[in-house]
């Protein structure tokens, strides 16, 4: 097929989607999530007043990674990303989504073949660009604070 017939065959097959529905249930699932995830760290102040802010931010964070991990586990949260799509994987939950999903498929390859080898397929490259621009940026504040 030449690139014309090709454009006319995947504009007579594509299926169309209806945009602001689906930015729409983006914005509204992102926000409940990041709802819960204020909720949750309310409930932590109130319930642990005598600890710092930092570590209630944690304890949140790892409850938030432990639901997108158990919610994928059971199968509600790839439902969940269907319907929402980008607002199911921009918080937190989602990159445990994107670590858990694998680890589930490819399981059935084994621990060390399967599962731990392709685990991180996806969250592996965004772990690794985290890493290594907190290191480029420390070495230059690094740097900067030496001639100061």
């Amino acid at each position: 097929m030449e690139d014309k017939q090709y454009m006319e065959y995947v504009h007579a097959n594509a299926q169309k989607s209806n945009h602001i529905v689906t930015l729409v249930w983006a914005f509204l699932v992102g926000g409940v999530i990041c709802c819960i995830g204020q909720g949750f760290g309310d409930l932590f102040a109130f319930a642990l007043p005598n600890w710092e802010k930092s570590k209630i931010a944690a304890l949140v964070s790892m409850t938030m990674i432990f639901l997108g991990s158990f919610f994928t586990g059971v199968g509600v949260y790839d439902k969940l990303g269907a319907k929402a799509g980008g607002g199911s994987i921009v918080p937190i939950t989602g990159f445990a989504n994107s670590v858990v999903s694998p680890a589930m498929e490819f399981n059935k390859e084994g621990i060390v073949l399967g599962m731990m080898a392709k685990m991180f397929v996806v969250a592996g490259p965004i772990i690794v660009a985290g890493t290594v621009s907190s290191v480029v940026s420390g070495l230059i504040y690094w740097i900067i604070g030496l001639f100061n």
